[in-house]
């Protein structure tokens, strides 16, 4: 059985260290990496625009393409300023944070059971996030933001990837069975999520994509 092709054992500081360390592999460090740049990009240029449209309302982002493509309409909402400041402020902090983390662990940096617990809150906390604003998204503000649809992706991949890490090192108990199922086929929850996804946004505007009105 192959294991989680983004933490092989056999990668460089996979396996436990000293003084109950845990590093992983190079893949998975990738991966950190590369989700993380992409969730900062998206916050990076999300914030950008929220500046420009509080200088001038009439501003239109370029992402604006079309009425359900609108990230104006995103930025103009409530939900934009969940905690009372631009989300992707947040997202600027966190998802540096993920990006210096995938740095570190390609250096060769161990991390104790704590810290991996942390990391699996955190990413736990911006997958629920995540899924709220989609609802919001989709149901109530009635727009899709492009920029945010890819930090939607780069969470809940960075979310399943650190679970299958700490269920495969047992810093999260599981069954063996579900495991072992998780290690072998680890593609398949985010691939599933994201999937269920696309199909809502494919549904929720139907006769737009279309055609039909």
């Amino acid at each position: 059985m192959t294991t989680a092709a983004v933490d092989d054992r056999t990668s460089n500081g996979a396996q436990e260290g000293p003084k109950g360390t845990i590093g992983s592999g190079r893949p998975f460090a990738l991966l950190l990496v590369i989700t993380g740049l992409a969730g900062l990009l998206a916050s990076w240029v999300i914030t950008i625009d929220k500046f420009k449209l509080l200088e001038d309302p009439g501003f239109e982002p370029g992402c604006s393409l079309n009425p359900v493509v609108a990230c104006g309409n995103i930025m103009k909402s409530e939900q934009a300023s969940a905690f009372g400041f631009p989300n992707p402020m947040l997202g600027l902090v966190t998802y540096a944070m993920v990006v210096s983390l995938g740095v570190g662990l390609l250096a060769g940096a161990r991390y104790r059971r704590w810290f991996w617990l942390g990391l699996n809150a955190g990413t736990l906390f911006g997958v629920g996030f995540c899924t709220w604003l989609q609802y919001q998204s989709l149901y109530n503000i009635g727009s899709l933001c492009l920029w945010c649809c890819l930090a939607w992706v780069a969470t809940i991949v960075m979310f399943c990837y650190v679970t299958t890490h700490n269920i495969k090192h047992r810093i999260l108990p599981a069954p063996d069975g579900l495991r072992r199922a998780l290690l072998e086929f680890h593609w398949v929850p985010p691939v599933l999520w994201i999937g269920i996804i696309g199909m809502l946004i494919l549904t929720r505007w139907w006769d737009f994509w279309t055609g039909s009105n």
